[in-house]
């Protein structure tokens, strides 16, 4: 592998996204800023978090220079035409995981890569489906885990992952929030 000749830097604060990131192999900065995550209604699907990688990467354009690339990315739960972002309380988790129990839903990741002379913004779809859980297990999952920084509440390498998820089509990493291979593959263009 070669070895990335830039100053990269990883705009997000999600533990998963760092131990992901890492397990490239590349050295990296984290760099973290505020940056509200609204998006115009209109947005469906892969479009919502394409839009907030976006948004995520123009906080940090005063960091780039010659020698700078930006990562950002942005993680959305989509199922029945309505977007599950993260749950704001333990109402807001049941209901989610409630929905999510015994369907199919899509995990979307849009995720921007910035530089100075080059930006690129993709997305990567994984179909994810949950068996049927009791009200007792999503009740402990939220009492035990607290899944409010997780898109759609839950973690897939977590308890509920385990026992929820029946079968996965596509990334498994892109449901843990940064699709590793479609990162690694666009980050080896940057060089």
């Amino acid at each position: 592998m070669k070895t990335f000749p830039y100053r990269l830097i990883l705009a997000s604060k999600s533990p998963r996204r760092q131990q992901l990131l890492s397990g490239l192999g590349y050295n990296f900065e984290i760099v973290t800023r505020e940056v509200e995550e609204t998006f115009p209604s209109h947005l469906k699907a892969q479009e919502i978090p394409l839009y907030l990688s976006k948004i995520k990467a123009e906080a940090f354009n005063d960091l780039l220079d010659d020698k700078t690339v930006v990562l950002t990315a942005d993680t959305v739960v989509w199922i029945n035409d309505i977007v599950l972002n993260k749950p704001k309380n333990e109402n807001e988790a049941y209901q989610m995981l409630r929905l999510l129990s015994g369907n199919m839903h899509e995990v979307f990741t849009g995720v921007t890569i910035n530089s100075m002379f080059k930006h690129q913004s993709f997305y990567s779809k994984t179909n994810v489906y949950f068996k049927n859980l009791s009200d007792e297990e999503i009740w402990y999952y939220i009492k035990n885990y607290q899944p409010y920084d997780k898109a759609g509440a839950y973690g897939a390498q977590e308890w509920i992952g385990y026992i929820a998820i029946e079968k996965i089509e596509g990334s498994y990493f892109n449901v843990m929030g940064l699709p590793v291979k479609e990162v690694y593959e666009e980050l080896i263009k940057f060089i």
